[in-house]
This record gives C-alpha cells, sequence and structure tokens, in this order.
C-alpha cells in the first residue's frame, strides 16, 4: 500500500469534509428513489447542474408513480439542460418501470438487486446504497478514479476496476465522505486538464502522474 495514503486522506478531510455534493446533502433527508434519479441525471454533468435539474424535476415529479405517467418530451425538456437528455429520458423512464414492476415502487437496498437494473451501474449503485441506505460503501466516479490514479494510489484504466482496490486500501473510516470530498477535491484544485498543483495542499504526495500542464 502507498504510504503516503493516511497523510494524503488526513488532510484532503480535513480541508473538504464540510463540503457536500448535491447527492450527499439528499443524505439528511434520504429518498431513495429521488437520490437513484438525481444520480442518474448527474452522469456527464456538473454537480450544480445536477442540483437544478433535479430540484426542477422534482418539483413536477417525485415520485416513481409521477415520472411513469409523464410524457417522455415532457420530461426531456426537464432534464434539458444536464446533457444527454434523451439518453437520460429513457433510462429514467426504464429504471423507474423497473423499481415499479420487479421491486413494488421501492428501490432495493443491495447492490446485487440494482446492478440487475439496467442502466443502473456501479458508482449509481453505490451511491444509493452510501446515500439513501446509510451503507458503508466508496462510489467510484470520473473524479475519484482520475484522482485516485494521478496519485498512484492505483493503476487502472476504468472506474469500476478502481473501485474494489479502493475498498481495500482506503480505511473504512473514510469510506462514507470519500466520494464527496474527492468529488471536491478534483473540482477545484485536481482538475482533468491544468490542475492547481501550485495550491494543491498534498502535492507533496503526488507524482503528477498524467500531468503535462499544471497552474
Amino acid at each position: 500500500m502507498n504510504k503516503t495514503i493516511p497523510q494524503t486522506l488526513k488532510i484532503l478531510f480535513k480541508k473538504y469534509k464540510k463540503s457536500r455534493t448535491t447527492l450527499n446533502r439528499m443524505r439528511s433527508k434520504p429518498d431513495p428513489f429521488k437520490v437513484l434519479i438525481a444520480c442518474l441525471i448527474s452522469l456527464r454533468t456538473r454537480d450544480e447542474n445536477t442540483e437544478k435539474v433535479s430540484d426542477k424535476l422534482f418539483k413536477v415529479a417525485d415520485t416513481p408513480e409521477k415520472i411513469i405517467k409523464l410524457p417522455i418530451r415532457k420530461l426531456e425538456k426537464l432534464i434539458f439542460s444536464s446533457g444527454h437528455y434523451k439518453k437520460k429520458a429513457a433510462t429514467l423512464k426504464h429504471v423507474t418501470g423497473e423499481i415499479m414492476g420487479r421491486f413494488n415502487s421501492k428501490v432495493p437496498a443491495t447492490r446485487e438487486e440494482l446492478l440487475s437494473i439496467k442502466g443502473v451501474g456501479p458508482k449509481t449503485a453505490n451511491v444509493v446504497l452510501a446515500f439513501a441506505f446509510n451503507q458503508n460503501v466508496i462510489p467510484v466516479d470520473v473524479n475519484v478514479h482520475r484522482v485516485s490514479n494521478r496519485l498512484e494510489w492505483v493503476n487502472t484504466k476504468t472506474a469500476e476496476k478502481t473501485e474494489p482496490i479502493l475498498h481495500e486500501i482506503i480505511p473504512k473510516k473514510y469510506w462514507k465522505e470519500f466520494n464527496s470530498v474527492f468529488i471536491q477535491f478534483g473540482k477545484e484544485i485536481c482538475q482533468p486538464i491544468s490542475p492547481w498543483c501550485s495550491r494543491c495542499p498534498v502535492e507533496k504526495f503526488c507524482p503528477r502522474n498524467g500531468v503535462s500542464r499544471n497552474r
């Protein structure tokens, strides 16, 4: 295991633990269905956009029954600004239908059942388990995957391959907040292109793996 991991985690959690992503904020009053839908909306869009689009949708439809009744064109319009709106609308309809038909309108609380729904991947499943059901797992998105590789904690090509390794090397006390801390760090400092290495609180522990330009 990389010997700098404990020191890096301590610094990052001290600085970013109070940061809250849209999905993490939903943890205070968890509604599993709304967490699932917000997570599906969040794919390939910024966190602040996820919040706006989710709030807009939930004012119109916030239950499986209401979303399934929405005309597809209206659903597309409501989530338009999240990007990839046609594909996302089709996914929301399909996933909602599965929740209603197979799980009696209740979002399942196991990884196996969530992954059995087409359109729900490992990251989405773990987000639901963590933020809706308070289970101790690490959701791995593109930010978590990128930063973990840049720090050379892992050497993987996909988020799916990063996840099990992080579960092995990250102390469990950090699991619940790991996703939100690394998302915030990835947004503010460790950006995909030209990261702010000069401002990085853990720069001395970073090999700058894959960084061609930095600020």
